[in-house]
């Protein structure tokens, strides 16, 4: 198993795998590019994803990417592609996500991943629609009782008593990091592990205040 975290654009990778059924193929290239942000199937991002110029072709998913000493580096997983064969850019998650994840998996079948416990709204979209008072972050819309955000005493938007709408919490920061859209609420939940308390940069009532909120933690198998 190799270090993701000391890779450098240009050297040299090989990727493994069965494109198209044709089992234990492989492909070699370079590292493109690092840090690039991916987006699973659940709509969830992935950051810091390896890009190579590495074939890789659907049925390469799930094979390994080596570096010139054989050692794992990366999981292929994408390709970017209007025909649906590789073109060139391909990406690799990176092994050092996969060291923190296969653990929990072997374990329990599952990966448990810290959570809130809301509903969100990105503030940048409703700008133009509502008066708000910020020009980027999360809106909280609803709180799931007994979750990370009640226990915290977050505020979802409200019903006035004559119908209109009142904005409760708007989330900025976390850790001192800005937050502005869910992208950045899920890559900064993610390099957190489920019971770490994180502290809250939100927007309440006028002002800003930090409020401490222990996460909570969901399963995905």
């Amino acid at each position: 198993m190799g270090d993701s975290e000391k890779l450098e654009v240009g050297q040299k990778v090989l990727a493994i795998g069965n494109p198209f059924g044709l089992d234990r193929t492989l492909t070699t290239g370079v590292i493109s590019g690092l840090q690039r942000p991916i987006r699973a199937r659940n709509g969830r991002p992935i950051e810091g994803a390896i890009q190579t110029d590495a074939s890789i072709n659907p049925g390469n998913s799930g094979g390994p990417l080596l570096d010139s000493h054989g050692r794992m580096i990366g999981i292929n997983s994408q390709i970017l592609s209007p025909s649906g064969a590789s073109a060139g850019v391909g990406f690799a998650v990176p092994v050092n996500i996969a060291k923190r994840i296969v653990p929990q998996l072997l374990k329990s079948g599952a990966v448990r991943r810290p959570k809130l416990g809301i509903g969100t709204r990105d503030v940048q979209p409703l700008k133009s629609q509502l008066d708000l008072p910020v020009a980027d972050g999360v809106i909280i819309l609803q709180v799931a009782p007994g979750q990370a955000a009640a226990n915290a005493g977050l505020r979802g938007v409200t019903q006035t008593e004559d119908g209109d709408f009142a904005v409760g919490d708007i989330i900025l920061g976390m850790d001192g990091e800005k937050i502005a859209n869910t992208d950045d609420l899920y890559r900064l939940l993610d390099k957190h592990q489920v019971g770490d308390t994180v502290q809250l940069q939100i927007f309440r009532t006028g002002r800003r205040i930090t409020v401490p909120v222990r996460l909570t933690g969901s399963s995905t198998r």
